[in-house]
C-alpha cells in the first residue's frame, strides 16, 4: 500500500511542477490567430491531376508540420510541448503503448479535456502517436509517403486516413488546443476536405 501512496503523491508532485511550469510558459506565449488554410475548391484550376494532388497535400502540409501535430509525433520517446516545442517538462517517456511509463501514464496530469486554469491540456485518449509515425526533422515529402504506408500508419488505407482526422478527438483538438496554444492552421473540416480532395486525385506525394 505504501509504495502505490508514494508513487501517487510523486505524480501528484510532478502535475504540480508541470502546471507551475506550463503557466509560466503560457504567460511568456502570445496567442497569435490561427494561419488560414486554402479551401480544396480553389486548386480545381490545376488542370494536371498530379499536381493538383500534390497542391493539395503541400497545403495539408501546414497543420502536418504545426506544433499541435508536431508535438505528439515526436521522433524522440518525449512529447514536446507549447507553441516553440519545448522538450515535456515534467520529464516523460512514451512507454510501451504510447500512454506513457508505468506509473507516470499520460492520464496522471491530463484530463478528458482542456483544463485552461492550469493550462493542462487534455482529451478522452490523450497520447503519443506510434513511433512508426515520427514525423520531427521530415520534409513533407516523407510524411507524406509516411502516411500511406500501411506498414507503419496503422493499417490504413486512404479512406480510413480520411475517416481518422476528420473523426478522431485527439486530431480534432489540435483546433482547440485551449488557452496559450495556437490552433492548426484553418479548421478541422477545411483539413478534412483537402484530405478528401487529396485522396480522390490519386494521394501523390511532392518530390522529396
Amino acid at each position: 500500500m505504501r509504495p502505490l501512496l508514494l508513487s501517487a503523491a510523486a505524480g501528484l508532485a510532478l502535475c504540480l511542477a508541470g502546471t507551475a511550469l506550463t503557466l509560466a510558459q503560457s504567460a511568456n506565449q502570445a496567442q497569435p490567430g490561427g494561419a488560414t488554410l486554402r479551401p480544396a475548391a480553389s486548386f480545381s484550376n490545376i488542370a494536371n491531376q498530379r499536381d493538383r494532388s500534390v497542391a493539395l497535400f503541400n497545403e495539408m502540409g501546414k497543420v502536418l508540420t504545426h506544433p499541435r501535430c508536431m508535438n505528439c509525433h515526436p521522433v524522440s520517446d518525449r512529447p514536446r510541448q507549447g507553441d516553440i516545442r519545448k522538450p515535456h517538462e515534467p520529464l516523460v517517456v512514451r512507454g510501451k503503448d504510447g500512454h506513457g511509463a508505468p506509473g507516470l501514464h499520460c492520464t496522471t496530469c491530463h484530463g478528458k479535456q482542456n483544463y485552461d486554469p492550469a493550462g493542462i491540456p487534455g482529451d478522452g485518449h490523450w497520447a503519443l502517436a506510434p513511433a512508426s509515425m515520427a514525423w520531427e526533422g521530415k520534409t513533407v515529402a516523407q510524411i507524406c509517403e509516411q502516411l500511406k504506408d500501411q506498414n507503419r500508419n496503422g493499417s490504413r488505407d486512404l479512406a480510413a486516413l480520411v475517416k481518422h482526422v476528420t473523426t478522431d478527438t485527439l486530431v480534432l483538438w489540435g483546433w482547440k488546443p485551449g488557452k496559450g496554444r495556437q490552433p492548426a492552421p484553418g479548421t478541422a473540416a477545411e483539413f478534412g476536405a483537402l484530405m478528401q480532395a487529396w485522396a480522390d486525385t490519386g494521394a501523390a506525394c511532392p518530390a522529396s
